[in-house]
């Protein structure tokens, strides 16, 4: 807590909102007091994905990476990466296969995107054999991993965005594309013990065109707050969002359990006032809305989900009591 911290160049922190426990996307530091500039950092994991395809976990880590810098304001124009390969033993052919996989995401897809590779790291080997009590020797290894860092820079730190809902009776979009199919590797498969549907794919040409038009809606000073989606899909980022904020959604009764969880890339929850909608989704036009916000203490979404506030705060923050 204390690196972070040197000098007050802090503007946005790892943990945001009403009380502090709304997780950020980036971390934003003015590291010259006496500019306005920014140096945004932000990062993308997701090991779950490694199983059903290296390639994609790998890509949707360089957009998650990228995606989180510009929720808080990033220009998706000057943004530089790094990678942290954690993988386990790369003389067994198939470990090696998923390896080279991964490799080549990061090359075609930072291609893709114009995002430069400034540096990275590896840990390889990452297995332990021991002699279990009944005699066999077991092996455990690591999950196939990669982490990615994203460095991006804010013109004005005064035009940073955090997660965290500002006011009720503000309109709630999604930016991006939902494919419902987007489901291998998800949370909702994972919590219920599913392997249905295909990993989440990349498509920088398609993505870049949602971070450009984002971004300018937020240099306009359109949007008061911002949250990409990642693990959990829209209703988990929708309630970090709430809970952070201390205010009630209610989201369109149209929605389908797709829609609220699957995972597709390069997407974001946005809150706009009312009075400004007109101006952001012509300057959006990959966002629909899906609700509002409200005085209440509740996330409801149809007959799909009602909950409360507090209840969602509690099941986010409980694997950290200990």
């Amino acid at each position: 807590q204390y690196d972070h911290e040197v000098q007050a160049g802090s503007v946005v922190k790892p943990l945001v909102g009403i009380q502090n426990d709304g997780p950020s996307d980036a971390a934003v530091v003015r590291p010259d007091l006496t500019s306005g500039r920014g140096l945004v950092i932000a990062c993308g994991m997701n090991p779950h994905l490694g199983d059903a395809d290296p390639y994609w976990m790998a890509a949707g880590a360089i957009d998650e990476a990228i995606r989180n810098c510009v929720a808080v304001g990033a220009d998706p124009a000057k943004i530089a990466i790094l990678d942290n390969f954690c993988w386990g033993n790369t003389e067994r052919v198939e470990t090696l296969g998923t390896l080279v996989r991964a490799a080549l995401a990061c090359k075609e897809i930072s291609i893709g995107y114009g995002t430069p590779f400034v540096s990275g790291k590896d840990s390889l080997n990452n297995e332990f054999s021991y002699e279990h009590t009944d005699g066999n020797r077991r092996t455990v290894a690591i999950p196939s991993t990669l982490l990615i860092t994203a460095l991006g820079q804010m013109d004005d730190v005064e035009q940073a965005v955090t997660m965290d809902l500002k006011a009720a009776d503000n309109l709630l979009f999604l930016v991006g594309t939902t494919n419902p199919q987007e489901f291998l590797g998800s949370h909702f498969n994972l919590v219920n013990g599913l392997t249905a549907g295909c990993v989440a794919d990349v498509r920088p040409k398609e993505a870049l065109a949602v971070f450009s038009s984002l971004h300018q809606a937020m240099r306009a000073g359109l949007i008061r707050s911002c949250h990409d989606l990642s693990e959990g899909g829209l209703a988990v980022a929708v309630a970090e969002m709430a809970f952070a904020g201390g205010i009630g959604v209610t989201l369109a009764e149209d929605l389908t359990p797709a829609d609220l969880f699957a995972e597709s890339n390069s997407r974001f929850v946005v809150e706009v006032e009312p009075g400004q909608a007109a101006e952001f989704e012509a300057l959006v036009p990959q966002a629909r809305q899906i609700g509002t916000t409200n005085c209440g203490h509740r996330l409801q979404a149809g007959s799909l989900l009602n909950a409360d506030l507090a209840e969602l705060k509690n099941a986010w923050q409980s694997p950290l009591r200990y």
